[in-house]
C-alpha cells in the first residue's frame, strides 16, 4: 500500500509575533488524514519561549522530523484506522488510545496496558472511529516518563454530518476550529535523559514549563509550521470575526489540570470525552456549562463553543455615528434618512452584520487622552473602533495593523504564565479579533 498522508492544513501569510495581526489562525486545525499512518518515534531538540533547547522524544510522519506534539491525526467517522509505529529510540515505545476501542495490535512485545515497539521494531495497531469528538494518544509504555519528554498527540474525528460539526447534533455547528493541546514538563527530567538515565525519577515532578500545542508564549503566536521551529509545527492562536462560532477543543495531556481562562466572553462546554452535553436535536435536558475559567482533568478532552458579538458593552464597536441629515438637505427627515434599528435617530450607516441594535451608533463613552499625556499598549490601533486606524505617536511599535481587538487567553494558575520563571511566557495565547472587512483564511 502507498504510504501517504494528505495534509489538511493551510499555510498563511507569515508573521513574527504580532507585528501583522493579520496572521497564522486557520478555519481548520492543521493535521494529517487518511486511513493508514506510518510513524516514528524519535528525539529531538524543542525550543522554549526563553529559548531554552529541551532533550524531547515524539511521533513523526515517516522520514519527517520529531514532532511535539505528534501529528494531529483528521479522521473520518466510520473509516477503519490503522497505525503503523516504528520505534527510533533506545527504549520500549506503544500507542494508546483512550476513548477509541477497541484497538488491536500485531508484532511488538507485550507491555502493561498495549503491545509495544522494540528499539529498531515496529507495531501496528487498528480501530474502526466509530465516533466523533476529540481525542489524545500517547505512549502507553512508562507514561510517567514518556508522556513528559514528548510522546503525545491528538485525534480529531469528524462526524457524518459535516466538517463543520463537533458532533452529529446541528447544534454543534462552528465556524472555525482551534486546538488547545495542554502539557507541562520538568526541565531537570529532560536534563537527566541528555545524561543518560534509564530509570529517572519522576516522583519529585517538578514543571518549569507549560505549552500549548507544544508551544509556550510568545512562540503560541508565531506561525504554523515556522521554520525557527522545526519540531514545534502547530501554534495556538484563535482568530475570529464579530458573531462566528470557533470550537475550542481541549486536550489535557500532561500530569497537571490548568484552569485556562478566556478574556473578552464566557465559552459553553458542549462536550467531555467526546460525550455531547445534550441530546441530539435539543429534545433533552442541556447538560452543557458555561464557563470563564474551565480545568480540563489530566488525560481527558472537553469541546466549547466561544462567540462574541460586543453586544451590550453600550457604546458602537464600529464607530458608526447618527445622523443629523443625508443630502440632498431638505425636510428633516426626508426618504434619504434612514433609522437603521428602529431606535428613533436616524442613521448614518447601516448595522454590521451581529451587530447590537441597542448599541448602534452610541458614541465611545469617554474623551480619549492626548497621546502626550498617556502611554498606549503596543496593540493599540490609534482608534478604540473594531477595523479602525488612528493616530500613533511616533515611538509606537504598530503591532496592530488592521484595528483588531486583543483579548489575552491564557492558564489561570499564574506561575504557568511564565518559561522557566520568565514571564511572559508559558500557557498563554491571544484571541484576535477582526472586523468582517478582513479576510480570515
Amino acid at each position: 500500500m502507498k504510504r501517504t498522508n494528505q495534509i489538511e492544513t493551510k499555510i498563511l501569510p507569515v508573521l513574527f509575533i504580532l507585528s501583522i495581526i493579520a496572521s497564522t489562525a486557520q478555519a481548520v486545525i492543521p493535521g494529517v488524514t487518511g486511513t493508514e499512518f506510518f510513524l516514528e518515534a524519535k528525539s529531538g531538540q524543542i525550543t522554549g519561549g526563553d529559548g531554552m533547547t529541551l532533550l524531547a522524544w515524539g511521533y513523526a510522519l515517516e522520514g519527517a522530523p520529531m514532532q511535539y506534539p505528534g501529528p494531529t491525526l483528521i479522521l473520518q467517522q466510520g473509516d477503519e484506522i490503522t497505525i503503523n509505529l516504528q520505534n527510533n529510540l533506545h527504549h520500549p515505545v506503544s500507542m494508546v488510545f483512550p476513548g477509541l476501542h477497541p484497538v488491536t495490535a500485531s508484532s511488538g512485545g507485550s507491555g502493561y496496558l498495549t503491545r509495544e515497539a522494540m528499539p529498531g521494531s515496529s507495531v501496528r495497531y487498528s480501530f474502526v472511529a466509530d465516533k466523533p469528538g476529540t481525542f489524545l494518544y500517547h505512549s502507553g509504555t512508562n507514561p510517567d516518563l514518556q508522556v513528559e519528554m514528548g510522546l503525545v498527540g491528538a485525534i480529531i474525528v469528524r462526524p457524518a454530518l459535516g466538517v463543520q460539526y463537533a458532533y452529529n447534533d446541528e447544534d454543534t455547528y462552528f465556524d472555525r476550529e482551534y486546538l488547545f493541546l495542554e502539557t507541562e514538563m520538568d526541565l531537570e527530567i529532560h536534563r537527566a535523559v541528555e545524561l543518560g538515565c534509564d530509570n529517572c525519577n519522576t516522583n519529585d515532578f517538578f514543571p518549569v514549563y507549560w505549552f500549548l500545542n507544544g508551544r509556550n508564549a510568545p512562540d503560541t503566536l508565531a506561525p504554523s509550521m515556522a521554520q525557527w521551529l522545526p519540531h514545534q509545527p502547530y501554534n495556538c492562536m484563535p482568530r475570529m470575526h464579530p458573531g462566528e462560532k470557533i470550537l475550542l477543543r481541549f486536550i489535557s495531556a500532561g500530569r497537571d489540570a490548568h484552569p485556562f481562562h478566556t478574556h473578552g466572553n464566557h465559552f459553553q462546554v458542549i462536550a467531555r470525552n467526546s460525550f455531547v452535553l445534550d441530546v441530539p436535536g435539543g429534545g433533552g435536558t442541556d447538560l452543557s456549562e458555561l464557563h470563564f475559567t474551565f480545568s480540563v482533568p489530566p488525560g481527558e478532552t472537553a469541546d466549547a463553543v466561544f462567540e462574541w458579538t460586543g453586544a451590550g458593552l453600550g457604546w458602537d464597536i464600529y464607530g458608526h455615528q447618527h445622523d443629523i441629515d443625508n443630502l440632498p438637505l431638505g425636510n428633516f427627515p426626508g426618504e434619504e434618512d434612514i433609522d437603521h434599528n428602529g431606535d428613533g435617530i436616524m442613521d448614518l450607516v447601516p448595522e454590521e452584520p451581529f451587530e447590537d441594535p441597542n448599541d448602534h451608533g452610541k458614541p465611545f463613552p469617554v474623551a480619549l487622552p492626548e497621546p502626550t499625556d498617556i502611554t498606549y499598549g503596543n496593540a493599540w490601533s490609534g482608534s478604540p473602533f473594531l477595523g479602525t486606524m488612528g493616530y500613533l505617536p511616533p515611538d509606537h511599535p504598530h503591532f496592530n495593523l488592521t484595528g483588531a481587538y486583543l483579548y489575552m487567553w491564557h492558564s489561570h494558575n499564574e506561575k504557568e504564565m511564565v518559561n522557566n520563571d520568565i514571564f511572559p511566557g508559558g500557557m498563554m495565547t491571544m484571541l484576535i479579533i477582526e472586523h468582517h472587512d478582513v479576510f480570515i483564511p
